[in-house]
């Protein structure tokens, strides 16, 4: 009856949305590429002009103060994440109807894969992000040729309208906007987009962001829990579903949505490989910032935090590293563990009284709970492996793909001497590494707001096994045919990077970024310049 009831509650204004939606999906489909860059114009705006209300009400819900440098977390993660990612589909758009297909810069054969250069494309991306670069590998036997000719081919080529149905996340603010983005501009569908009862607080903010596009009827939001989602992902006006969440709720839509086109993004057992080499006292410290980000930016909050980190049983400095990564995570500003059931999990996988963030010892042979289990929280296993020191990264790569659960991201640290001294070993980690987004001396993290690289799990999933999950997001290339984005970044940047946990002007620096990608020019980016050099 209860079940009855709910349903019967929230079918009606559903069901007008649902009807909206279908009605404008032909036209949605049929809008000039023209008319679509004029409503991203028109988001884009929306979005910044409530950035401020959206962060606020982020750090409010997750116990933050706004004024505290966590808030930086918010304002990248959140509004200028979406901001940096409509700029990259204008851009796109606008080369396709200049081109007919969106310019690729760099397409070369490497390592048996078609590989193509997506970042950085112009002058500030190089200055505001110092020394990252990002490239995005194809799946066996497609050639640069092919590569070219399928990017953007959604648009020479005619379709039907769809509506696709977007069960947002409930941890990174930006994540539901951005499938959004991804579900319109390269799928061609209307959505319905059904909050997390977590963040359902931003609904309104969201609304008032994407007004031209509910205004259309292109875009409609509800609210609700599992009833609502349930009842969403069965309705027959529903032609397709994307989800950021666990494999259990994959699972579960798969039953209530029989034959429908499902994708998805479940997360991971995050590995950080630390490859032995020489390093100094600076080193360490930077690199336990670093190692401490993977894990606790957002409580740990995400689904690509590192997990499990893997060194070499024996390197000279892995007890200074632990050592060090634990000062870190102690010295952390205090916060909530805001999102349901995580004290739950951290209790089992670290034991009762196990601090909010909190490194675990474990055994390369030990049956390991962090080894299977996404914690979302703030546990970091601590494995030493034990093997001699040139067969390191041939069996970190192993036990990664082998031992850990999930195929989203994957983190190498590695000294610049130790990579130039062994360049074919680092070459053959990065190919072997089983995972939609490899992070070299750059956190996966950055492979999730660098809109240009598809997010998802590395491909091969099916609906009956979806690991970490089934399709790709973001892709402002619009790229086909995706194996595995790779993102670089040097050993050690100055200034910091704004994303650090120990970056004391992130609130700032996430302002001014705002700002920047609103306009765009020489005086914002000084502003963002003189920001992060006080960080």
């Amino acid at each position: 009856m209860r079940y009855t009831s709910c349903v019967q509650d929230l079918a009606r204004p559903v069901e007008r949305d649902l009807e909206t939606l279908g009605a404008a999906k032909t036209a949605w489909a049929g809008l000039s590429i023209e008319l679509k860059i004029a409503l991203l114009h028109t988001l884009k705006r929306n979005v910044y002009n409530v950035a401020h209300e959206w962060t606020a009400a982020a750090c409010e819900a997750k116990g933050l103060d706004l004024n505290s440098p966590l808030a930086g977390e918010e304002w990248i993660s959140g509004p200028w994440a979406v901001l940096y990612a409509i700029e990259r589909y204008i851009r796109t758009l606008d080369e396709i109807d200049e081109y007919g297909t969106p310019r690729l810069r760099a397409v070369r054969e490497r390592e048996g894969r078609t590989v193509v250069e997506v970042f950085p494309n112009d002058l500030y991306d190089r200055l505001l992000l110092t020394g990252l670069r990002a490239e995005v590998w194809m799946q066996p036997g497609v050639t640069p040729e092919q590569t070219r000719e399928r990017a953007g081919s959604f648009y020479r080529k005619p379709h039907a309208g769809r509506v696709a149905l977007v069960l947002g996340a409930g941890n990174i603010s930006s994540i539901a906007p951005l499938d959004v983005l991804y579900k319109l501009i390269a799928g061609g569908c209307v959505c319905m987009v059904k909050m997390n009862p977590v963040n359902a607080y931003l609904q309104p903010i969201f609304e008032r962001a994407f007004e031209p596009f509910v205004q259309a009827g292109f875009v409609r939001f509800a609210s609700g829990g599992a009833e609502t989602g349930a009842y969403l992902c069965g309705h027959r006006a529903i032609d397709e579903i994307h989800v950021t969440g666990s494999e259990a709720t994959h699972r579960a839509i798969v039953r209530e949505a029989p034959g429908k086109t499902i994708t998805s993004e479940l997360g991971n057992v995050s590995p950080t490989i630390v490859v032995p080499g020489s390093w100094s006292a600076a080193d360490i410290r930077y690199q336990a910032e670093h190692i401490a980000t993977q894990k606790a930016h957002n409580a740990g909050f995400n689904c690509i935090a590192s997990q499990v980190a893997i060194v070499r049983k024996g390197w000279e400095h892995a007890a200074a590293l632990r050592a060090e990564v634990q000062n870190v995570l102690r010295a952390m500003e205090p916060r909530p563990e805001y999102y349901p059931g995580a004290a739950q999990r951290r209790a089992e996988l670290a034991g009762e009284h196990a601090q909010m963030r909190t490194i675990v010892d474990v055994g390369a042979d030990d049956y390991a709970p962090l080894f299977e289990r996404e914690a979302f929280c703030g546990v970091l296993a601590w494995l030493e492996l034990p093997c001699e020191e040139h067969d390191f990264l041939d069996e970190a790569v192993r036990f990664a793909n082998e031992r850990l659960s999930g195929t989203l991201g994957a983190n190498i640290i590695v000294h610049p001497k130790t990579a130039r001294a062994h360049p074919a070993d680092l070459k053959r980690a990065i190919a072997g590494l089983r995972y939609g987004c490899v992070g070299v001396n750059a956190w996966t993290g950055t492979g999730y707001f660098i809109c240009e690289t598809p997010w998802g799990a590395y491909p091969g999933h099916t609906l009956r096994s979806p690991g970490s999950g089934i399709g790709v997001v973001h892709n402002a290339r619009l790229l086909e045919d995706t194996e595995k984005s790779v993102v670089y970044a040097p050993f050690r940047t100055f200034p910091k990077p704004a994303w650090f946990v120990t970056n004391e002007n992130a609130g700032a620096i996430g302002r001014a970024l705002c700002t920047f990608e609103m306009e765009r020019s020489p005086g914002a980016f000084l502003r963002v310049a003189a920001q992060a050099l006080k960080g």
